[in-house]
């Protein structure tokens, strides 16, 4: 949706030009993000030919060389290349400048506690975030303009440790129930955004089925669902309120399935 288009349908109301940066800053030398085990994210100084890449080594200049694992290290957003046999990277996918956003807030339910259901089924102590916990949740917000093109799911208890949770070790974090992501692609979402470091349970034997639900690949595929995005590992902090946003979903141009990303959302006031 374009900027023009995405202030018609919100009616009066424009876009505040503050930037609500949903993303967590990925700090290569303190304490960061991770899931599954990766190693952390590392900065080191280029050396090469006696040049170092650090002032306070001798060098002329920083210079350094990162080495990350995107889907692991922090905010990432990534797309179906990451389960497709053909490459697609995250840098082919065309995104609109603004996107009509909708957040909302979720108590995560306890698996043995609903009907919902998950590939593999959930274990004892799972926790899910439900399509009836959302459906409340989006309906809470009113009458919409108009289907959102995204959706941020913050999940509840909220806290700061979120920023720099080591999500390897047991309980495993809460994931999305196959019914939730269902009710999204029902709704016409097609960029997911979760403080979650998975939208499915970190160890599933290697289903993903959340994703290749969400991505159109559960059974037939579904040319409709190519450029989807999910975008996990966000931080939402309480100060930013429930409700409509628009979304600009800042991405590299990296050839991958995933690249870290900086989703930055504003606020729609009226004029």
């Amino acid at each position: 949706m374009s900027t023009l288009n995405l202030l018609t349908a919100t009616g009066s109301r424009r876009v505040d030009p503050v930037a609500i940066d949903i993303s967590i800053p990925l700090d290569f030398g303190g304490r960061q993000p991770n899931h599954f085990g990766a190693p952390p994210a590392r900065a080191k100084p280029l050396e090469a030919d006696g040049f170092v890449g650090d002032v306070r080594a001798g060098g002329s200049c920083n210079c350094e060389v990162l080495t990350l694992v995107p889907h692991c290290n922090g905010t990432h957003t990534e797309c179906i290349g990451h389960l497709s046999r053909e490459r697609v990277s995250i840098a082919g996918k065309a995104l609109a400048p603004m996107m009509l956003t909708a957040l909302v807030s979720v108590d995560t339910v306890d698996a043995a506690r609903s009907d919902e259901t998950a590939d593999p089924a959930p274990r004892a102590g799972d926790r899910l975030v439900t399509a009836s916990a959302l459906r409340n949740a989006l309906d809470d917000l009113g009458e919409l303009p108009e289907a959102p093109a995204a959706l941020v799911v913050r999940t509840l208890p909220n806290d700061a440790s979120k920023t720099e949770q080591d999500y390897t070790a047991e309980p495993v974090p809460p994931y999305f129930s196959l019914e939730a992501l269902g009710l999204m692609v029902d709704r016409g979402v097609q960029h997911l955004l979760c403080d979650l470091p998975s939208i499915d349970r970190s160890h599933d034997d290697g289903k993903l089925a959340g994703h290749r639900l969400f991505w159109g690949l559960a059974g037939q595929t579904d040319r409709d669902r190519e450029n989807a995005t999910v975008t996990e590992m966000i931080y939402v902090p309480d100060r930013v309120a429930d409700g409509l946003y628009a979304l600009s979903l800042q991405l590299p141009p990296f050839m991958t399935d995933a690249a870290p990303s900086r989703p930055l959302l504003y606020a729609l006031v009226a004029p």
